[in-house]
């Protein structure tokens, strides 16, 4: 990890050696510049070649390029390796044409089926896997009985430990590629640490959303046309089509003990009940979400259950809720309305139909309040450890003089996890109730030295900054897109000494990365940081997701 005798050890350099053994994880994405302050990377799953540093050698490109597969070809192909979003990297025979599978594992011989071309000037396609010839390296069985089908545990059937390898090798390849730092450099070997496993490999999230569907997806007879009501998780793919689940082996197992009562009695028809049609927006129930939490009290799990309905009749959901009522972890049941056609989970208005309005949860000695629609990390243990990282790169002196500026707030709970060692923390965030969360739960902890403004960090001009001192630590923790270059512009102008980077999507990461740096020409930015340290950290194992903790200091 991160320990104070790591970071004075740390080179002054950029990155890691790359070592001798070959890409586990390749990079298929795409860096697209456009001619104004938005700089951003394409991060597209279909997309098998890399611009800029060894494109080449990534891409697969044809060593023949009159061969073309055509949408309906079957095929042998062995998988090379895993690329971005878990698919996998083929190269058919002869001739280097680079084909993407889902659900092709490093290793795995298999037969499988063009599904779709991306156009005549492109170097790849994909197929469909139809059969499994020699099954690949490091084979387990999945036991979950929707990993086949399920779109959220793509490498269920990959051993952990060979999971974690190829996240690290992700997180490594796109430093290289995307960051463009230099791994011929003998002093870079030791700014990318290893991965930091998850000890939980299942159970482990706190949050599971699950659609109500009007057209049930049933697997491999999907093109027969049969149909049904569904509760799950949406088919791969598909916005309108459900595949029926019974158990989620990610989440807890009181939250599958509600998942099971409610499939046993939605579907009755003296309850009146009836999914919303996507389609013709005609129905009652969209979602069902549930979210676990423990009582500060006594550590025991609770439980909230939240029905995302199209309008507000408590009498319709009455049964259902003196059922669920019953189970003990149960302390919550709340009703979000969302009367608009599109999908989202979150209410207009929300209503109390059983117990308290939220939940609470432990981090780092702290309690947080968790209401329907608040943001929380998904995997508790294991924020534990992230942010037990973080608070170490920040490497605040705890005399309480030091100013932390904290972006991409949410609910505050990395800022206030440094609370007690800092002078002062400033946290913003866009989203409204996020920021309302982040004071109830400055409040709740009788902290009294953490502000929280509410703004768009995409939107920020040349005044952002004049509301609080010069920061000595500055936090951001983006969402996939990563940061505006607004955002980079300010963090390059302020020059705080130490800048702790975390994010969910390390391609966006290595881009950010490479702007502070390495500066910006098209921007006429100077670059202003030197890389101290990548620690990647599973945060979902199963997943092709890796998170990311970055250590920059000044230059």
């Amino acid at each position: 990890m991160c320990t104070a005798a790591a970071m004075a050890s740390l080179p002054q350099c950029g990155a890691r050696r790359i070592s001798a053994r070959p890409l586990g994880w390749s990079i298929p994405i795409r860096c697209a510049f456009s001619s104004h302050s938005n700089l951003a990377v394409d991060i597209d799953a279909d997309c098998a070649t890399t611009t800029g540093t060894d494109s080449r050698s990534l891409s697969g490109q044809s060593k023949n390029p009159s061969f073309f597969p055509k949408k309906g070809q079957t095929m042998e192909l062995v998988c090379e390796s895993l690329g971005f979003k878990g698919k996998g990297i083929c190269k058919a025979a002869d001739t280097g044409f680079v084909l993407m599978c889902d659900r092709a594992l490093p290793g795995e011989r298999f037969l499988g089926r063009v599904s779709r071309v991306s156009g005549q000037k492109s170097s790849y396609a994909e197929v469909k896997k139809l059969k499994t010839i020699v099954p690949h390296h490091d084979m387990v069985e999945a036991p979950c009985q929707y990993a086949s089908y399920c779109g959220g545990c793509k490498t269920q059937n990959l051993s952990y430990q060979a999971q974690i390898k190829y996240k690290e090798q992700q997180v490594h390849d796109l430093i290289i590629h995307v960051g463009k730092f230099n791994h011929t450099d003998p002093d870079c070997a030791d700014v990318i640490k290893p991965i930091v496993p998850c000890q939980e490999q299942y159970h482990y999230r706190n949050k599971m959303e699950f659609s109500f569907g009007a057209d049930r997806w049933v697997p491999d007879v999907e093109e027969k046309g049969e149909r049904g009501f569904a509760l799950g998780l949406h088919a791969p793919g598909f916005f309108d089509k459900v595949l029926d689940v019974d158990k989620c082996l990610l989440q807890s197992e009181a939250a599958n003990k509600v998942l099971a009562v409610v499939q046993e009695n939605w579907k009755d028809s003296c309850l009146g009940l009836s999914p919303y049609n996507v389609h013709t927006h005609a129905g009652f129930l969209k979602h069902l979400m549930l979210r676990t939490g423990r009582d500060t009290s006594n550590g025991l799990p609770e439980l909230m259950v939240n029905f995302v309905t199209s309008s507000y009749k408590p009498e319709l959901l009455e049964p259902l809720v003196e059922k669920i009522a019953t189970i003990p972890e149960v302390v919550s049941v709340m009703n979000n309305v969302n009367t608009s056609v599109g999908n989202t989970s979150v209410g207009e208005q929300e209503y109390t139909l059983y117990g308290k309005s939220s939940i609470t949860e432990l981090l780092r000695g702290l309690s947080f309040q968790i209401s329907a629609n608040s943001f929380f990390q998904t995997n508790t243990k294991q924020a534990d450890v992230l942010y037990g990282i973080i608070e170490e790169c920040a490497g605040l002196r705890g005399d309480g003089s030091e100013i932390v500026l904290d972006l991409f707030c949410g609910t505050g709970t990395i800022g206030l996890t440094l609370a007690k060692r800092a002078g002062h923390v400033y946290g913003y965030e866009v989203v409204p109730q996020a920021i309302l969360d982040a004071r109830r739960n400055a409040e709740l902890n009788n902290i009294h030295n953490a502000t929280f403004i509410q703004g768009d960090l995409n939107k920020i001009n040349d005044n952002f900054g004049k509301e609080f001192p010069r920061p000595d630590v500055i936090i951001s923790d983006p969402n996939r897109p990563g940061m505006h270059m607004k955002l980079i512009k300010y963090l390059l102008k302020v020059r705080a000494p130490r800048l702790v980077y975390v994010s969910c999507n390390p391609a966006t990461c290595a881009r950010d990365l490479d702007y502070l740096c390495h500066g910006v020409n098209e921007q006429d930015l100077r670059e202003c940081y030197q890389l101290k340290a990548v620690i990647p950290v599973d945060m979902f194992p199963n997943t092709p997701h890796i998170e990311c903790v970055c250590l920059l200091e000044l230059a």
